[in-house]
């Protein structure tokens, strides 16, 4: 996994981390150390807010392209970014979720019921999506 860490001047702490998870685990550990060498580092609640969707946002790019062509993370005093690029045109879809654990159906209103805003927009090599959750720190 390739990563990229921009540094405060002041603190010499992250408030961006990019990298291309190969697992989705992977994800999580990157977000949970990004989240903690924050200063000040935010509460336990958004800690799992924020791991839980980035694991949510990269598992469904994996099931659902294959592949995750970037991740980033940011920061600020104020709100947390997390930012899942992948390959693939299609916008996420709503469905119902089947409630047998078959085909899945939770991610998608998971990931909207966390974060603040999400959007869905064209990725920056212009090829496939990006996702954008937004949540207060």
């Amino acid at each position: 996994m390739r990563h990229l860490s921009t540094l405060d001047s002041h603190t010499g702490r992250p408030l961006e981390f990019s990298c291309r998870p190969l697992r989705t685990a992977q994800a999580r550990e990157a977000a949970a150390d990004f989240l903690a060498g924050l200063n000040p580092p935010p509460p336990e609640p958004t800690v799992q807010k924020v791991v839980l969707l980035v694991s949510e946002l990269v598992a469904n790019a994996f099931r659902h392209v294959g592949t995750v062509t970037s991740m980033e993370l940011r920061a600020d005093r104020h709100h947390i970014q997390v930012v899942v690029e992948d390959p693939g045109p299609a916008h996420p879809q709503g469905r119902a979720p089947d409630l047998t654990g078959r085909s899945g159906g939770f991610g998608w209103p998971m990931i909207q019921r966390l974060a603040h805003h999400v959007t869905v927009a064209r990725a920056r090599t212009g090829t496939g999506k990006a996702i954008t959750a937004t949540l207060a720190r």
